[in-house]
Order: structure tokens, then C-alpha cells, then sequence
């Protein structure tokens, strides 16, 4: 089940990704279940902590690492996906973790300045200041 993953960020409870899938392709789920087996398999193995597990969980074989819902979205505009691939990379800094996207581990951040779709400097906090009001910037 071929895709490209455009941009990531993975935060302490929640993560945003942007995903390009083969034409005619819309099977997000089947991705995401294997994401997560994959994610989850990996994180255990180096030390992570689950959270308890209700009954429910259980009985299907799922981990205290995942909600069991996720929310897609098809991006139609170049505009949009330049919108989602700030906020993306910025909500390391939303949400406080670091004052530069650039300085956060767990993002593609890195690797889109290595492609020069940003500046090793974007995103930045400004005097204590954030840049953007990503929220309402990408209409959430």
C-alpha cells in the first residue's frame, strides 16, 4: 500500500501527518493500521510507556498507545497543503516544546529545509511571540 509522507510532526499525545496516496487511491485506513502496528512495535521495543488498557482494547489486540480514531482530509489546493505543512511543523512551538520548529526532534521539519521549502530560521518565536495564529490561520 504505497504513499509519500510529505510532512510529520509526533508529539507527546497526538501527531499530524500529510500523506500523498497513488491516484484513485483513498484507503487511509489500512495505512494507518499498519502505521500503527509498525509505530507501536518500534516505540515499545526502545522503552515507551503505554497507557492503561480498557477491556474493550483488549479484546480487539489494541495498544495503550493510540486513539482509535483519526481524521483525513483531502487536501484540493496548493494553498491548503502549503497551509497544513506550516502547521505541522510549527506545532512543536504551538504547543510549547521548543521556541524553533528546526530545534524539534520528531518532525520532517529538518528534512523539508534540506529540500529549501523552508528556512532553517522559519517559525521562529519572536521575542516570547508567536508568529502565527496557526489556528485560525488554517481555519481549525
Amino acid at each position: 500500500m504505497p504513499f509519500t509522507q510529505d510532512a510529520i510532526v509526533i508529539l507527546e499525545d497526538h501527531l499530524h501527518t500529510i500523506w500523498t496516496l497513488p491516484e484513485k487511491d483513498t484507503d487511509y485506513s489500512k495505512r494507518w493500521a499498519y502505521f500503527k502496528k509498525t509505530f507501536s512495535q518500534q516505540y515499545l521495543a526502545l522503552g515507551g510507556l503505554e497507557q492503561s488498557i480498557r477491556d474493550s482494547k483488549k479484546r480487539k489486540r489494541e495498544r495503550g498507545i493510540w486513539q482509535r480514531r483519526f481524521w483525513e482530509h483531502t487536501i484540493t489546493t496548493d494553498e491548503r497543503y502549503s497551509r497544513l505543512m506550516d502547521y505541522i511543523h510549527y506545532n512543536p512551538v504551538k504547543h510549547g516544546y521548543v521556541r524553533c520548529p528546526s530545534d524539534y526532534v520528531y518532525s520532517s521539519f529538518k528534512q523539508c529545509v534540506e529540500k529549501k521549502l523552508y528556512c532553517e530560521d522559519w517559525g521562529c518565536l519572536r521575542n516570547g511571540i508567536l508568529e502565527f495564529d496557526v489556528d485560525a490561520w488554517v481555519g481549525e
